[in-house]
């Protein structure tokens, strides 16, 4: 039980990765706080958690939907440990100069501004219980990828920003930390995937960048996730897990694409 009576704040909790996370840290013994703008999703994962369990919803974009969102964790539970940014969008996939303002504006407010208000309106909370905050980020935010510029940007500023956080928060003992995924099959990614010219080439490939072998579902990020909000990870902070099956390590040559020369 490594979350024995720790509250956690989740973005984005309804689907995907923040699915995952939420069944294993209620699994470990969290009260949860699920906050999506999906009210359907928000209320079906609240149901199958159980009563402990509390569901918001919620535009993280909105500093004052969040503001709202905290106190009524708060109101609840009295307490707060942890905040885990995990909600965010990845679209549009282009280039800088085809991505229009209201596109960029839209990934930022959502995937950066969001850990602002987050941190902003349960930073008080988060001081008192000496908790910790968690990221998702993303390997894209380290390599970069083609035809996600301004979706690579949030993710660089995320892992950044969560430096930031670490050096600033430490003195007050909460600890700031993000998980760095490559491919992950989530409702999203199998729906793009589906939506492909060659969906099997699509979803050899997704398996091929891991060189663990395979793409994997969102719990092998979650269990990650749930140690780094643990005290297993009390003398941890500002760091950027690469929780990615290897993908950032280098290029490979695949063995089917090698010449095999005869020996001399």
């Amino acid at each position: 039980m490594l979350l024995r009576d720790k509250v956690i704040f989740l973005t984005g909790g309804s689907s995907g990765i923040g699915l995952a996370c939420a069944k294993v840290y209620a699994a470990e013994g969290a009260s949860i706080v699920i906050v999506a703008c999906d009210h359907e999703g928000v209320k079906k994962v609240t149901a199958e958690l159980g009563p402990q369990h509390l569901g918001i919803t919620c535009d993280i974009s909105h500093g004052d939907e969040v503001k709202t969102a905290i106190a009524a964790t708060l109101a609840r539970y009295g307490k707060l440990d942890a905040v885990h940014n995990n909600a965010g969008i990845a679209t549009p996939s282009k280039p800088v100069h085809e991505t229009t303002e209201a596109e960029w504006d839209a990934l930022f407010d959502i995937n950066l501004k969001g850990v602002y208000h987050t941190t902003r309106h349960a930073f008080n909370a988060l001081k008192e219980s000496k908790g910790c905050i968690l990221n998702t980020s993303s390997l894209v935010g380290v390599i970069s990828q083609e035809n996600h510029a301004a979706y690579n940007a949030t993710k660089g500023g995320m892992n950044t920003l969560t430096k930031s956080m670490a050096l600033d928060y430490a003195k007050h003992g909460i600890r700031v930390n993000a998980v760095c995924p490559a491919g992950v099959w989530t409702p999203m990614s199998r729906k793009w995937c589906a939506e492909q010219p060659n969906p099997a080439s699509i979803a050899r490939y997704l398996d091929e960048i891991h060189p663990l072998g395979y793409c994997p579902e969102p719990d092998a990020i979650a269990d990650p996730c749930a140690f780094l909000l643990s005290d297993k990870a009390r003398f941890i902070t500002g760091h950027i897990m690469h929780v990615s099956g290897g993908a950032e390590l280098g290029y490979r040559v695949s063995t089917d694409s090698m010449c095999q020369a005869d020996p001399v």
